[in-house]
């Protein structure tokens, strides 16, 4: 045999030995031994030998060769004649066999190792609450503990071998980037993602999912292993708290932060899409009187009616928010042409005319809305608010009819808007600094010019402007609610000049003091009181003016504080008589002392035939319901005479006195005014009486 046939041979046959000693047990890998001792030691006989040879056992002249401790190779045959090469065949086969039993011991103690150190992996997972699993790079499962178990409801066998992606929320499976974010997770070092995933039996659920890579012995990665805990409540929590802070709890609408958000997003994208978007500033005509009246809950129930009607007149993709109180916005986000702003308008307008019924109540609302249009009027959500809310103060000065009216923005509003603005922080200024003071006019008896009692004005003696007029900062003192402030003002000052008229031994007359709506409220009897007992005067010295448009509501509980007033005194005057459109029905149950015919009535005396029948009217209706009539705004002798004529009790205006101060004013008080002698229109009168 050559030397290379020979190394041939003896590496299949270290070939063969290692197959048999790795891969077989007992009687197959002796039977297999066996075989390839027969072919190596031709000549001899060669057998493995199992167990420790005894006394009873060995055979003479045989040699043995030990493996293991009770592993031996035996040679025989030759009676101890054996070559030096059967020997050395001999020891080599036996160092070859005793590495390989070796080798086969210590991958069976691996394998058992391994197969323990599984057993241990498995129930520290099953000890684990989290659900964990294990996925090769593809994602199909390796391992599924019970925590998995309990979260999802598959068994380890019904999960073990499946793709992760059968876990999946449907619409997270239809996306390809809900897909990625596993994957994308563990790419980025195992961050903490939410997902969410569904059930064996369907439900839907969040989980905390966090990624971690698997490496093998190389650090290549192999597979990763998951870890998820069920955080749906805490999800739920939070979109409560969310929707908390971003919608209105009683409309369910968009608050103000989150309309802006979403304004601001939809600028962002018209800028791309060149698209126009008109924003809507709506405020409700006569709510608050209702919610004052009826009660907060009526109040809320009407709102909720109106926030249905409006979201039923826009379209889905409109937004609408409510902004507070009685105050709503919209945002209409694909405006082809400005007019289809003024088009929603109208449409929003006409679904508040039907009348409301709200518990037994039949109601109704207006409304007032300004427009402003991107990006003519601004490129941010708070600009176009701030510019449609200035528009809709134009749009509440100029109703056309009870449902309300609108108005888009334009640049003079600004100016308009900056000195109302101006106003409004003057006037918070002026009841801090007192830079308010009183002004008198004096009412004058028709028959003998004396001064029967004045009226208190309020002026404003602005630090730069000067002195401003009433009418003009009035209504904006209304609209604030700052004329809650002011009416007290007037009430106390006028009852401390009363008190010093009266130290000065002047007797008491009647100082007219205005109050508005706001102010007569069911505390007013109670506040006037107070203003007496505090200044130590008698009710004689104080007279409340009221409007006649203030008797429009809620009659009953008019009468009521009006009562309330008149048992401690004091006179009350219905001003502007003949404006407010009041039934007469109701008047007569009023404990009203004087009516005021309203200068407008007295200017086209007497040569204007209506004006002159319309307080020839006024003056005998008072007669016959005995109150005393007082007519202002009387600026010449015509007039004077005129009125006198129809036996006008009291005559207040420049034809007498301007409004002056109570230094001035302490001089007229027991002055007797000279009457004027004018002849008078005597035909008007006649037409008038016959």
């Amino acid at each position: 045999m050559n030397v290379m046939s020979e190394q041939l041979q003896n590496w299949l046959f270290g070939a063969k030995l290692s197959e048999a000693i790795l891969s077989l047990e007992d009687a197959q890998l002796e039977h297999s031994l066996n075989d390839l001792l027969r072919d190596i030691f031709v000549e001899n006989e060669v057998k493995f030998w199992r167990g420790n040879p005894t006394a009873s056992t060995k055979i003479d002249g045989a040699i043995y060769s030990q493996i293991l401790p009770e592993h031996f190779f035996i040679i025989s045959g030759k009676r101890g004649a054996y070559s030096e090469s059967d020997l050395t065949k001999l020891n080599t086969l036996t160092a070859l066999t005793a590495r390989l039993f070796s080798t086969r011991l210590n991958v069976n103690e691996r394998i058992q190792s391994a197969t323990k150190t599984q057993f241990l992996y498995t129930q520290i997972l099953d000890q684990i609450h989290e659900s964990v699993i294990t996925m090769d790079l593809a994602g199909f499962i390796l391992s599924w503990n019970l925590g998995a178990e309990k979260l999802f409801g598959y068994s380890a066998s019904e999960a073990i071998g499946q793709n992760i992606l059968f876990l999946y929320e449907t619409d997270e499976l239809n996306s390809e980037a809900a897909i990625n974010t596993d994957f994308a997770t563990l790419q980025q070092g195992g961050h903490q993602v939410e997902v969410r995933r569904r059930k064996k039996n369907g439900e839907i659920f969040w989980a905390s999912l966090c990624l971690s890579t698997l490496y093998d012995e190389q650090s290549l990665a192999v597979g990763m292993i998951g870890y998820l805990t069920d955080i749906t409540d805490k999800k739920r929590s939070e979109e409560k708290i969310n929707h908390l802070a971003y919608y209105d709890l009683l409309t369910d609408f968009p608050n103000r932060t989150l309309f802006k958000k979403l304004v601001d997003s939809a600028l962002h994208q018209s800028q791309r899409n060149e698209v126009s978007i008109s924003i809507m500033f709506v405020d409700l005509n006569r709510f608050k009187p209702i919610n004052d009246m009826l009660g907060h809950r009526i109040g809320d129930l009407l709102l909720k009616q109106v926030a249905k009607r409006f979201r039923s007149a826009l379209r889905d993709n409109d937004v609408i928010a409510r902004l507070g109180s009685d105050e709503f916005a919209v945002a209409l986000l694909d405006v082809k042409q400005h007019f289809h702003a003024g088009l929603v308008a109208q449409k929003m307008l006409s679904c508040l005319e039907p009348i409301f019924h709200v518990e037994g109540h039949d109601l109704r609302l207006g409304a007032s809305i300004g427009i402003s249009i991107y990006p003519q009027d601004g490129n941010e959500a708070e600009q176009l608010l701030q510019k449609a809310d200035i528009a809709m103060f134009k749009a509440k000065r100029l109703v056309e009819k009870s449902s309300g009216s609108y108005a888009f923005y334009d640049a003079e509003m600004n100016q308009s808007i900056a000195k109302r603005m101006y106003l409004e922080s003057g006037l918070r200024r002026a009841l801090q600094k007192d830079e308010f003071f009183l002004l008198y006019q004096p009412k004058v008896d028709s028959y003998t010019g004396v001064v029967k009692g004045a009226e208190a004005l309020i002026r404003w003696a602005h630090p730069s402007d000067g002195t401003i007029l009433p009418n003009h900062f009035i209504p904006i003192a209304e609209e604030t609610n700052l004329i809650l402030q002011i009416d007290a003002w007037v009430l106390e000052a006028a009852c401390r000049q009363a008190r010093a008229w009266q130290d000065a031994g002047i007797k008491p007359f009647r100082i007219a003091v205005n109050v508005s709506a706001k102010e007569f409220t069911v505390a007013l009897p109670e506040r006037v009181n107070q203003a007496l007992s505090r200044h130590q005067i008698s009710s004689s010295w104080l007279e409340l003016e009221i409007t006649e448009s203030m008797l429009m509501h809620s009659a009953e509980s008019v009468v009521a504080i009006m009562d309330q007033i008149a048992a401690q005194g004091v006179t009350l005057a219905l001003d502007d008589f003949g404006t407010g459109f009041s039934s007469l029905s109701y008047l007569k149950r009023f404990p009203i002392d004087t009516l005021k015919i309203d200068r407008s009535f007295i200017q086209g005396i007497p040569a204007d035939m209506d004006d002159c029948a319309i307080a020839s009217a006024i003056i005998s209706m008072a007669k016959q319901m005995k109150h005393k009539v007082i007519a202002e705004g009387v600026e010449n002798a015509e007039q004077f005479a005129f009125l006198q004529r129809l036996a006008c009790d009291e005559i207040q205006g420049y034809l007498f006195s301007r409004p002056v101060t109570e230094e001035l004013f302490t001089e007229l008080i027991n002055q007797q005014f000279q009457l004027p002698e004018c002849p008078v229109l005597i035909e008007n009168i006649e037409s008038i009486e016959n």
